[in-house]
């Protein structure tokens, strides 16, 4: 308790030299606003997989189940009767997603069409980002398409419009005749209802949401589906349903939630955030190097207390120890100061959006930078300066050896 006493003298006190106090103070500013970056940085990466997350979960089912080997499940109903059965299911609906070409008009493209059944909008959030038109498959009339804004823009197709959008798909089966080559692909049409845009652009690029039954009959599926898409209830617990589908599927088929069905994308997030916490933890490193010059300064700045220390019966581990603890309360008040600093700084952001992301306003999600704490990345914050604080105190130890035993 003297110890630590004296140790927090040592660093509070006025020094003898004017320049010692000024780089004392530096010091501690250093481990303090690198700290302090560190959390805005996590926080920040956080933000952006948040809006991520809640952007893929208008379009993306809670779980998806597809089949381990092949593209499609051989027999989706009977699958489709297995899930219905486990507790927790709120809906399941079999899909058919592949590729196509569509045609309006004059213009053509590639598209990725997704056969989903006329209730698919219970199933996920798919209303919430039309921008024109309603979410509708069929009427007594015709089937109806709801096309993401690319294909909307690139086939220059709007709801309302009379004319029908045209889609081809080439036949699974049989040979192509080159005096027809048109006949190798089958076709179908349809009045376009809606127009959805996530601003993602792997969903607003290219994908058509068209019936169920005329995926199947471009693609020539009878009972296939290339995908089994469930929604669950409010007090299902996901692990667990997760659990029961993979026992009663067997491993023959994957089941995915929505990060498993994202992996590459948060991947990236995930990647994009360790880099920048690595080389912000180089930069702690660095202040660090401010943190051991202030104590060599202090060391040869308190030598003759040192000696009377020492007159007084003080030991050179007893010694040592003090300057080893000057090191740690200047980690100590850096890792606390940082952390409140950044928290606060996050605070801020969340409430005033003080720092605005650039370009057009009117096209983006969100205008500020997202920003989302997470308790565990500050408790890695705080385990990566006392690491620091770990290597001063060692190279501290080292130096006062060297001059007590000189």
């Amino acid at each position: 308790m003297v110890l630590t006493k004296i140790a927090l003298r040592y660093l509070v006190s006025k020094k003898a030299h004017n320049a010692v106090n000024i780089i004392s103070i530096i010091s501690v500013l250093g481990v303090v606003v690198t700290t302090a970056a560190l959390v805005c940085v996590l926080s920040v990466f956080n933000g952006f997989r948040g809006l991520i997350m809640d952007r893929l979960a208008k379009l993306d089912p809670p779980i998806a189940i597809t089949a381990v080997q092949g593209k499609t499940i051989a027999d989706a109903d009977s699958v489709l009767t297995v899930v219905n059965s486990v507790p927790g299911v709120k809906l399941a609906m079999p899909v058919v997603e592949d590729n196509a070409l569509a045609i309006f008009a004059d213009y053509q493209m590639p598209v990725r069409l997704k056969g989903v059944p006329d209730a698919y909008n219970q199933l996920t959030q798919v209303d919430s980002v039309l921008v024109d038109g309603v979410w509708m498959m069929r009427d007594q009339v015709s089937a109806y398409a709801v096309a993401g804004v690319g294909p909307a823009l690139r086939l220059h197709v709007r709801p309302g419009y009379l004319r029908m959008l045209q889609l081809y798909a080439p036949q699974r089966q049989g040979r192509v005749n080159l005096a027809n080559p048109m006949g190798a692909f089958t076709s179908d049409s349809l009045f376009v209802a809606g127009i959805f845009q996530l601003q993602q652009n792997a969903y607003d690029a290219d994908l058509i949401y068209v019936p169920l039954d005329m995926a199947r009959r471009l693609f020539d599926y009878d009972t296939q589906a290339t995908a089994i898409e469930v929604s669950l209830t409010p007090d299902a617990d996901e692990a667990t349903v997760m659990r029961h589908f993979q026992q009663a599927l067997g491993s023959r088929y994957a089941v995915k939630n929505r990060l498993m069905q994202q992996a590459t994308a948060f991947r990236l997030v995930n990647i994009e955030k360790w880099m920048a916490f690595l080389l912000m933890a180089f930069i702690l490193i660095i202040a660090t190097f401010n943190v051991i010059s202030t104590l060599s300064l202090l060391i040869i700045e308190k030598d003759e207390s040192i000696t009377t220390l020492r007159n007084l019966g003080a030991t050179r581990s007893q010694v040592t120890r003090i300057f080893v603890m000057v090191g740690w309360l200047i980690a100590l008040v850096g890792a606390v100061g940082g952390v409140v600093l950044g928290l606060l700084l996050c605070l801020g952001q969340q409430t005033f959006g003080w720092l605005k992301l650039g370009g057009d306003p009117a096209t983006m999600i969100v205008h500020a930078y997202p920003v989302t704490v997470v308790w565990t990345d500050v408790l890695v914050v705080f385990a990566l300066v006392s690491a620091i604080g770990a290597l001063t105190s060692l190279v501290i130890t080292l130096i006062m050896r060297r001059r007590l035993n000189g």
